[in-house]
């Protein structure tokens, strides 16, 4: 269905996948985080001016940020939606940095962040985007894998019912090692789906991961299958969790 990019040095391309009769149909767009340092509006502009499909809305300050989308600010974001004829394929609340990791801390903060996922959720839904994207943080250096999966699943599986609750995809995007101890892999990722059994639970492969973890990118589509919903076609070092512009790495994208 949908694959984003945009246009700044921050140059990152997403790409959501929805099959008909056996085959991939995939569209090209715009994901607005380059633009953390400019008005949103220039992101709809330039994603318009330069034909692409949709739009993915980072959901960090001063763009999106969810607790200002509930008091209001969501209308500006359907405004530009509308004025662009650009339709919100998805939105990423930042899950990986403070103040909402719901891989670390006590109970009351992991709740605090499960609660601002939902509002996430609740926001994306409104402005009718078609999933809300996710990742699994870091769950700390002393901290087991016994210790974190199971807080994970029983993360996910709550997420899950909010999201079935309110008919919107959520899409697990796996790390890279540099960024998490979680959810790194192809194989964490489906091993999470399956545990967690939920059919509005599904992944995406952000390709810097993979190629980070020396893991043929292809095994994300044969793996998960129509469980993939979604892409980020971006550029890396290979030894860093740097996203670049496309040729600008090492990845050989041609």
């Amino acid at each position: 269905m949908i694959h984003f990019d945009n246009i700044t040095p921050y140059n990152q391309y997403t790409e959501s996948c929805t099959r008909f009769e056996g085959e991939v149909k995939m569209k090209i767009g715009m994901f607005t985080m380059g633009y953390m340092r400019l008005p949103l509006e220039r992101a709809f502009k330039d994603a318009a001016r330069f034909g692409y499909d949709g739009i993915e809305i980072w959901g960090g300050r001063p763009h999106a940020y969810p607790f200002d989308l509930k008091v209001g600010r969501i209308q500006e974001i359907k405004e530009l939606s509308s004025k662009y004829n650009l339709p919100i394929i998805g939105y990423t609340p930042e899950t990986n940095m403070y103040p909402y990791n719901m891989m670390i801390g006590s109970e009351a903060m992991r709740r605090e962040s499960l609660d601002y996922i939902k509002l996430s959720m609740d926001m994306a839904k409104e402005m009718g985007a078609g999933f809300t994207l996710i990742s699994a943080a870091h769950a700390g250096y002393e901290t087991t894998r016994q210790e974190y999966w199971p807080r994970l699943i029983k993360n996910l599986k709550e997420l899950a019912g909010h999201a079935e609750s309110i008919g919107l995809d959520l899409v697990l995007e796996p790390l890279t090692q540099y960024e998490s101890n979680v959810v790194v892999t192809c194989n964490d990722l489906i091993t999470a789906l399956n545990e967690v059994g939920s059919e509005r639970l599904v992944g995406m492969c952000d390709i810097c991961p993979p190629f980070c973890n020396h893991e043929p990118i292809m095994t994300y589509f044969e793996k998960l299958g129509s469980r993939l919903r979604h892409l980020h076609i971006i550029d890396s070092d290979g030894h860093s969790d740097t996203h670049m512009m496309p040729g600008d790495g090492s990845i050989p994208l041609r």
